[in-house]
């Protein structure tokens, strides 16, 4: 099979993977877009997104545009004449003017396995919801929100205890390996695409910081899951007078005859807390400002055996 003129569209670590896979697979995209730089860290300077410092490594061409509707962007990318347009956590909604361009359309690498968990935070929502299997689709970009046609889909099983972080790496590197298998015959048109199930499609919003406050009354198999689903971003967290703790790592254990949220064990195995059903063994602690400890230097920090949270 020839080889095709890709374009590439991402932005994070996430993409990083499909980028290097496509170039490892012998495509090099003729031109790479991604978000402009955003400030970033203590200072707030501009920083590349790592889908950028990747591709000028390798002297590909970087495309910033804030949006794809403008007009001149349209007309530079239809000049490229590309085959297919590849898309992994790309951030910007394609227009149709755009998913026009290429001869054999847009293709999405996303971290799901479709229909299951449409939207913008699959990884979040298949640990929040105890998934035992989640996976990475390749998936015909439409105008709906993850609604196109699927060419393949790989699936693997989550780990237990398996954080969002440690997932979205083994996610990220299936989903380079799935589409150096299939991009050559996707771009010759030569495998189909299965319309996906409308009946069984589920959604995965957005992340918000207030998604991540833990409510005790809750029981400890869903809270232990939203501290792996918010780990890393933006950490699960509890209210200990005016400070606002994040906690990393937490594992649900045998339940304790205490109100939700009191704090019944405070030692070296873990900060344990009552839920609505069992309790919460925290493991792995931060105050704000503060370096990630133990549940045993936590201890020895705050005071907390007794207190109700």
């Amino acid at each position: 099979m020839n080889t095709p003129n890709v374009i590439f569209a991402g932005t994070p670590d996430f993409a990083v993977a499909s980028l290097k896979a496509l170039v490892q697979s012998g495509i090099t995209p003729i031109a790479v877009l991604t978000q402009p730089d955003r400030p970033a860290g203590r200072g707030k300077r501009l920083s590349a997104s790592p889908v950028k410092q990747f591709a000028e490594d390798l002297g590909i061409p970087v495309l910033q545009p804030k949006t794809l509707r403008d007009a001149s962007v349209v007309a530079e990318l239809e000049a490229m004449q590309p085959d297919l347009i590849v898309v992994a956590a790309y951030g910007l909604l394609l227009p149709q003017n755009v998913l026009d361009i290429p001869r054999a359309g847009c293709l999405n690498v996303h971290a799901s396995l479709l229909p299951r968990w449409r939207g913008a935070a699959p990884i979040q929502a298949a640990l929040l919801a105890g998934d035992e299997k989640t996976g990475v689709c390749l998936m015909s970009i439409e105008a709906g929100l993850d609604t196109g046609p699927v060419y393949s889909s790989d699936a693997i099983t989550i780990n237990d205890g398996e954080t969002a972080g440690e997932l979205h790496d083994r996610l990220a590197k299936l989903g380079g390996r799935v589409l150096a298998q299939h991009v050559k015959e996707i771009a010759a048109g030569k495998l189909e695409a299965t319309a996906q199930d409308e009946s069984c499609a589920t959604y995965a919003g957005k992340i918000a910081t207030a998604d991540a406050a833990i409510d005790w009354r809750r029981s400890a198999q869903e809270i232990e899951r939203q501290v792996r689903a918010f780990n890393p971003v933006p950490g699960a967290w509890f209210m200990h007078g005016d400070e606002r703790i994040k906690c990393w790592r937490a594992k649900a254990v045998a339940g304790v005859d205490a109100p939700p949220g009191t704090v019944v064990a405070a030692a070296q195995e873990g900060v344990v807390v009552a839920c609505g059903d069992g309790a919460l063994s925290m493991e792995s602690l931060q105050r704000p400002g503060k370096r990630t400890v133990t549940a045993g230097e936590f201890a020895n920090q705050v005071d907390l055996t007794g207190h109700r949270l």
